[in-house]
């Protein structure tokens, strides 16, 4: 695949994006300015983005409760993600929604859910809508490898497979399910295997490698598309953090972190872009200092944002 050096900027970029995010939102956490929890997806930046990359801009995305990264990589207003974040009016779903239910349907963000494997439904009638309305976009379903276990994805992926649904699957294995470790949740070495009992392609790509997560969408959309029917694409990364913030991280070995760590996908990727004479040192840490100057911006925007009013609390309520 021949890339544009625009593209291969803004992929380095979105991930510095993300991971900008991902600090903050920890640090924010940690100084008693965000409530509830989170859960951070430092470490997998390569997987939202390529996988997003790969899609047209008036595609669908569904998210998990790890999902910022998906948020930002499908374009998302980081002043009113953050806003939203930090539960203010000016956010995305005026400060209801927070961490785990950030959505922007105008962007093609349908929106995360707290509920593991959630959104593996929702594809299913997304696509079922599309399919009816002979529209030619297609939704691209995040779930994790914990989800794979549930009944919910064995249905969908049945129903998305006999109606040749416009839906790409995309597991995100990251190891670990909370502290399960997918080596004892799983009998099979590929969650993407699982694909052929549902009589769809199943492919297992390097989750750090974005170009590789990026190539197997294309792939997966383009047969969508066409109308051949849902992938199973199963995105092969890890979390660098804890489960969500109330997870004390004592199932995984020090050893193993710093493993992964040193298979950073920024890192490479940089390490790459640089290789091949797309952009200096210089220009790869200006990127990256950028990022970070945006992400303090949009916690300026967010802290002088007003909370919700009281009386508005019922708004948005139907049940």
């Amino acid at each position: 695949m021949e890339w544009s050096h625009d593209k291969l900027i803004d992929m380095l970029r979105t991930m510095w994006l993300i991971r900008a995010f991902e600090e903050k939102a920890e640090e924010l956490y940690a100084l008693g300015k965000v409530h509830g929890t989170m859960h951070l997806s430092i470490g997998q930046e390569a997987s939202a983005v390529g996988a997003v990359s790969a899609l047209r801009a008036d595609d669908f995305v569904l998210s998990t409760h790890r999902g910022h990264g998906h948020c930002i990589a499908k374009g998302a207003d980081l002043n009113r993600m953050m806003a939203e974040f930090m539960g203010k009016e000016t956010g995305y779903c005026r400060g209801r929604g927070g961490s785990m239910h950030i959505a922007d349907t105008a962007g093609g963000n349908l929106g995360a859910n707290g509920v593991v494997g959630g959104g593996l439904p929702l594809a299913v009638g997304v696509g079922l809508g599309l399919k009816m309305q002979k529209r030619s976009q297609i939704v691209l379903c995040f779930f994790g490898d914990g989800a794979a276990n549930n009944g919910a994805f064995h249905e969908a992926l049945n129903m998305a497979a006999i109606w040749k649904l416009p839906v790409v699957f995309l597991c995100e294995n990251n190891q670990y399910a909370i502290s399960l470790s997918v080596k004892k949740a799983i009998a099979i070495e590929h969650i993407a295997d699982r694909a052929a009992a549902y009589g769809m392609p199943g492919i297992t790509a390097d989750g750090n490698d974005v170009l590789a997560v990026h190539e197997a969408v294309s792939q997966a959309a383009s047969r969508a598309r066409e109308g051949a029917g849902p992938s199973l694409i199963e995105s092969v990364t890890y979390r660098w953090r804890g489960h969500s913030k109330s997870d004390a991280n004592r199932y995984r070995t020090r050893d193993e972190i710093e493993a992964w760590k040193a298979r950073c996908p920024i890192q490479r990727f940089t390490a790459r872009l640089i290789a091949d004479g797309t952009l200096t040192e210089e220009d790869a840490d200006k990127l990256r200092q950028e990022a970070y100057a945006v992400v303090e911006a949009a916690v300026a925007f967010a802290e002088s944002s007003p909370e919700p009013r009281l009386e508005t609390i019922e708004e948005g309520v139907y049940a």
